[in-house]
């Protein structure tokens, strides 16, 4: 899981990871359904150097923490699977990515996932269907729109994403560090994941006003 971003969208005065939803961090809530994931062997978290925080958030965490973030998604990913190596993870082993900043995932999107991509040849993603009608703005400041994009067979890629080590760490070092997520950079070695489809609420909590939604579910939830 990396979790070594800045956060700057989010409008928030500190890591957006660490920003309290429902009387708990962020990722609190996201390390906790990772853990009732039984089929996972274990869990690392890939933090920023400078971290001081995440022990003191998350006092009960069993996993691996490892501060060996980098400026960039695919930096930071790419640490985390040099730290698998380092613990003896294979090359076919399986290896799922996820935003500790999605915190509303549920286990058994998890568990979902999993089992449509465990006999898969390559692996894949959980992501929603595009409802929305699509605007492609034009180019420069100028917040206007050039055309309407064809949402037919378009989804939006959410996480965790499922490939095997080997794979992803191979996709990664020759895709660069422009990449936003692990499934571009195995399509980019001419493979096609797989999509699960996966629930809306399983969004990714980047901006101001997306922090008051997530605590409104949290909230419905356990009421």
């Amino acid at each position: 899981m990396p979790a070594a971003g800045s956060g700057s969208r989010a409008g928030q005065c500190q890591p957006k990871q660490y920003v309290p939803i429902a009387g708990r961090p962020l990722l609190a809530h996201t390390l906790e359904a990772l853990a009732a994931v039984p089929e996972l062997t274990r869990v690392a978290v890939v933090l920023a150097p400078e971290d001081t925080r995440f022990e003191q958030a998350v006092p009960d965490f069993e996993g691996w923490v490892w501060r060996t973030g980098g400026a960039t998604r695919a930096a930071s990913v790419a640490a985390g699977l040099q730290g698998l190596r380092a613990q003896g993870a294979l090359d076919a082993d399986w290896v799922l990515v996820h935003d500790a900043a999605r915190c509303l995932l549920r286990p058994q999107w998890v568990r979902a996932l999993l089992s449509a991509c465990r006999d898969d040849a390559v692996g894949g993603l959980l992501a929603q269907p595009i409802a929305d009608t699509l605007k492609l703005q034009q180019e420069g400041a100028c917040e206007q729109v050039e055309r309407t994009v064809s949402r037919e067979r378009m989804w939006a890629a959410q996480t965790p994403q499922m490939f095997r080590l080997g794979l992803l760490e191979d996709a990664l070092a020759k895709a660069g560090e422009g990449v936003t997520d692990e499934a571009s950079a195995v399509e980019r070695l001419g493979h096609a994941p797989r999509l699960v489809r996966a629930a809306l609420e399983n969004f990714k909590v980047t901006l101001p006003e997306d922090f008051a939604l997530a605590e409104a579910l949290l909230k419905a939830r356990k009421s």
